[in-house]
Formats: C-alpha cells, structure tokens, sequence
C-alpha cells in the first residue's frame, strides 16, 4: 500500500490510545517504519534520534537481535503454554528467579502479567488478600498522588491520579490521592527542600485522617514519569521513609518506567533507598520486544498469602507467557553483561546532567532537570514568575512539533518537554539531542511570539 492508503484504513478502522479522534482524522498519523539503534524512520524517511525510547520500554535500543532470537527460538519450541492449575514453564521459572536476584533484597516472588496496567491490578487484589489473611478487614485505602500514572485499567487509572482520565469512568472509592511533589509547578515560595518535607508530610495527614486502620498501602513511582518527569526534591522520599515507619501500612512502588536501569541504579527504589513491599514493573524488562509486566511481591506479603492458603482467584491467560519470559531473560542479560546501567549512572547519566541544564538558559525554559536517563523543560512565557503561554498548554504542543521536524522525538505532558531516551546512547548523541531541542526551543519561541 502506498502512504495515502495507509493513511486511509487507519483513519477508517484504527483507534489510537490517548488521542482527540477528531484531531487525529484532520491531520492523519506518523507512519513509524523502520528501526536502528536510539533512531526510528518514519514512511517519508524522515530519520528522528528517539528521545523517549518508544514510550519508555526501549532502553537498549532497536537492534538486539540476541532478544529476537530469542523470542524466535522460543516459539519455535514452545509458542505457549499457561501458568494457570499447577503448571509453568521452563522461561517463565528462569525469569522469576533472575528477578530475584536484580530487585531489591527480601523480594523474591513474582507475579507476571501482560503490562503494567495490569500489575497494579494485581497490586489492589494482593493487597487486599494479604491484609484479608492478616484479619484486619478494615484496611482498605489506597492512598496514590495527583499527577500520578499506574496505568489505564479501571483499578490503574483509578490509582493514577490525572484528573482528565477520571472525567471518562467512574473511579474506584477505595483509592483517595495526596499532593505531588512538584516543586515547579506547585512549590510557589517555598525552597525545594520545605516543599519536599511539605508534600511528604501530606501523606502522614492523610493517614491521620483516614485512620491508620483503614489504610492499606501507599502507591507512587520513584520519580512520576508521564506526570511530566516530577523529580521529587532530595528531602521527598526520606520524609516519606519516616512516615511509612510510623505505620502498618503496605508500600507500593511502581517501577514500570523507571525499573531497569534509567535513574542508573537497578531500580527507582534502589537509587532512593526504599524497600517496597510490592514493586511494578513492565516496558524495558523485555526492551519493549514482547509484552510482559508482573509485580514483585516482597517475602513479608508473600510468606502470609502462601502460609495461610486457600486459592488466590486471579490470573491471565498470558501471565508468564515463555516468548515473554525468554525475551525479559535475553534483555537481562544484556543489561549484566554489557553494564549498560553502570554506563548510565557513570558516564552518559552525569553527561545528560551537564548538557541538558545548559537548556535552561533558553529564553522560554523555565526550569531544566533531569536524573540518570530522563529529563524535563518547563515551557514559559515569564521566567521569574513561571507563567506559561496560556492556559491550555498549546507551547507543549507546538514545541512536540518542532522537535520532530528537527529530528527529534521529545513529548509534550501539557507545557512540560520530556525526554526518556535509550540508555544505549552515546555521548556524542547526548550532544545531538540536546542540539536538536535547542533548535526546537528557538522555532517554538518564533511561532509563540
């Protein structure tokens, strides 16, 4: 088919995720074609440095092929089989316990699932099946933050807290969300560090008000990467670490972003000194090759599920699927053997650090940070008093744009540019990247003015 028919039957029959249909139909979509390295082509040929590495799960790039012949050889032997009425296979054992030895110490149990979203499904029923068994009924609440993303299931987009998802369904009541710690945007006199202890403390108000009883288990990323890379002022997680002590209450820490290696430690939680006691993670455990997500569940929470038996009643058709398990295992071992995240928190990492802060400079950059293998623009119009362009966030949109005209994918989250690219890229990228968005940030200007 050549592109205008291409163009044609996706309007006609293709619903895409997370898009204004309406818009979508008026200006028609990016064909994506082809794929090498941290760069993707679309169907004119337009060659574009992929700055968010697909959508956060490419982080060793596009052209592994020991993670495709892996899956390849898989199917060939045993294209499926479930891991439902006492059965398992050979991949799914392996990954399980290579896990275990990657994840933080005391989580040794997995429980696998075909995305994210649904692993933090599978959070809300554990959660509520271990403190069934501990026989303290009461505690229900999950207390997640405003801005968060835990996915887009009912139970996921009900723990995530953007306020543009809970318009379109009806939200569980269970959950109940705090304040987030985004510094930027919501700061306003305070210094980022009596912001961090201010947002931290809001968990420990809302535990007091809901009743420490009632609460089951506190939800977050590390760092809230769709949010708009909030990365939490250095006095965040250490206020919250004392809260948690204080209480009998679950931690839950979604990892399916920032799990693999992109703050330059294993996982979010490693870089933060957390011990979560349930752990998401999807996207970059496969490379983005195969669908593959599943919680980590830590010895505390697993001891009681299996001591107490009886059936937990839930699963997937595609938990531990063996291609998925075969392409996590062959990702795994290119992130040991080549010391991709030793790179990362080494030498790319700190590099990103230093060249992507340059960018705040710019006339319309109000604040650039980054940490390990992410980064943000806050877009402005006045950068002392941080206003934006307007306020339906349209500078995002035409910086979105710029961006991918001059070879570069970035993503708009409102008026916030991010970036999340392969942690596979080289210095000498990191310099066109951040060339790239400087260009884009000078054509942005120009059609804002």
């Amino acid at each position: 088919m050549n592109k205008s028919q291409l163009l044609q039957q996706d309007r006609e029959h293709l619903l895409h995720p997370f898009t204004d249909f309406h818009d979508l139909g008026k200006q028609g979509t990016r064909v994506i074609t082809n794929a090498d390295g941290a760069y993707i082509t679309d169907i004119d040929g337009h060659r574009m440095l992929d700055g968010m590495s697909g959508l956060w799960c490419c982080n060793l790039g596009y052209s592994r092929t020991e993670i495709a012949d892996a899956i390849y050889e898989q199917l060939k032997t045993l294209p499926f089989y479930n891991s439902f009425f006492q059965c398992t296979t050979i991949p799914s054992i392996e990954l399980a316990d290579a896990l275990a030895e990657v994840t933080p110490a005391g989580m040794n149990n997995v429980f696998f699932t075909g995305s994210g979203s649904e692993a933090n499904d599978t959070n809300l029923r554990i959660i509520r099946r271990y403190w069934d068994l501990k026989e303290q009924p009461q505690k229900r609440i999950v207390i997640s933050r405003k801005n968060a993303y835990h996915g887009s299931t009912i139970g996921g987009a009900s723990l995530g807290g953007m306020s543009g998802m809970h318009k379109q369904f009806q939200a569980l009541d269970y959950i109940t969300h705090i304040q987030q710690p985004y510094w930027f945007a919501e700061g306003g006199d305070m210094s980022p560090e009596e912001f961090g202890v201010h947002a931290a403390r809001c968990l420990d108000e809302k535990i007091q008000e809901l009743g420490p009883d009632n609460v089951a288990a506190f939800i977050a990323e590390p760092i809230q990467g769709a949010g708009g890379v909030i990365i939490p002022p250095e006095t965040y997680w250490p206020e919250v670490k004392k809260v948690l002590a204080k209480y009998d209450i679950l931690l839950v820490m979604d990892e399916v972003i920032f799990g693999f290696g992109r703050t330059g430690e294993w996982f979010g939680a490693d870089y933060y000194g957390l011990k979560p006691d349930l752990m998401t993670f999807a996207k970059a455990v496969t490379n983005g090759y195969f669908p593959l997500g599943g919680t980590m569940v830590s010895d505390r929470v697993a001891e009681v599920i299996k001591a107490k038996g009886g059936e937990f009643t839930h699963g997937y058709t595609y938990s531990a699927h063996p291609a998925a398990c075969m392409a996590g295992l062959a990702t795994l071992n290119i992130l040991r053997n080549d010391k991709i995240i030793d790179n990362v928190r080494d030498n790319t990492g700190p590099y990103l650090a230093k060249r992507w802060a340059e960018l705040a400079d710019h006339p319309i950059v109000g604040e650039a940070r980054s940490l390990g293998m992410v980064g943000a623009l806050e877009l402005v119009k006045d950068k002392g008093s941080r206003a934006r362009f307007d306020d339906k966030c349209t500078a995002g949109g035409v910086c979105r744009d710029m961006s991918i005209k001059n070879g570069l994918v970035m993503r708009a989250t409102g008026d916030t540019m991010i970036i999340a690219p392969p942690l596979i890229i080289t210095t000498e990228q990191v310099d066109e990247l951040v060339e790239k968005a400087h260009r884009a940030l000078d054509d942005t200007a120009k059609a804002l003015a």
